[in-house]
């Protein structure tokens, strides 16, 4: 299971990610997220990550053009569309595409047959895309999609044991459960998550 940190806004948080396990980091690039970064901020952050650490760009309801033009500018490896994104804008992206959906207890599954792209399941809430820091009931989520979605919302150290025993996602995403506040990482919290982490699939093993 591949584990991304989101949220990151500066190079400490970045760094000290990566040391303790992070597989990818995500840049919000929506100016109204309490999490927003500037793409030359990015940027800079980005140039100094090894090569193997994937950089992810959020991005909602953006225009393609400027979702490209961003990416290639950051040198992003993927973007991740967390608006109300079609199957008819995905194709007009030319980096690989995460595309989140955000769950409700009225959420039509069938959904998910429509996308060949990696999918992200967070927690619907009006007028906020991400960071709200709480969980949907993860006992919705169909078994046969289960190996291929990445997990978010309010995810947390109490709910990594159900999340590696018995979901088994591709990936997690975290941001709010490990910040200080918005756009800064509590490293404490981000050691002990890792920690724990390695501790449980160490057990399974």
């Amino acid at each position: 299971m591949k584990i991304k940190i989101c949220g990151i806004t500066n190079l400490e948080d970045a760094l000290f990610s990566v040391e303790c396990g992070a597989d990818a980091l995500g840049f919000v690039f929506y100016k109204q997220s309490k999490r927003y970064i500037e793409p030359i901020k990015a940027k800079e952050i980005i140039s100094q990550l090894s090569p193997f650490i994937f950089s992810v760009g959020v991005f909602v309801n953006e225009d393609p053009e400027i979702v490209n033009e961003i990416a290639f500018q950051t040198k992003l490896n993927t973007v991740q569309l967390h608006g109300d994104e079609d199957i008819n804008y995905i194709k007009k992206i030319f980096v690989p595409v995460i595309k989140t959906l955000r769950i409700d207890s009225n959420f039509n599954w069938n959904i998910l047959d429509n996308y060949s792209t990696n999918i992200l399941l967070d927690t619907y809430k009006k007028n906020e895309y991400g960071g709200t820091g709480i969980k949907f009931d993860w006992k919705l989520i169909p078994k046969q999609f289960l190996n291929r979605i990445i997990l978010s919302g309010g995810i947390d150290l109490e709910s990594l044991p159900i999340i590696i025993n018995d979901i088994k996602p591709a990936a997690i995403d975290l941001s709010s459960s490990i910040e200080l506040h918005p756009g800064k990482k509590d490293h404490k919290k981000v050691k002990n998550f890792f920690s724990t982490y390695k501790k449980l699939t160490k057990a399974l093993q």
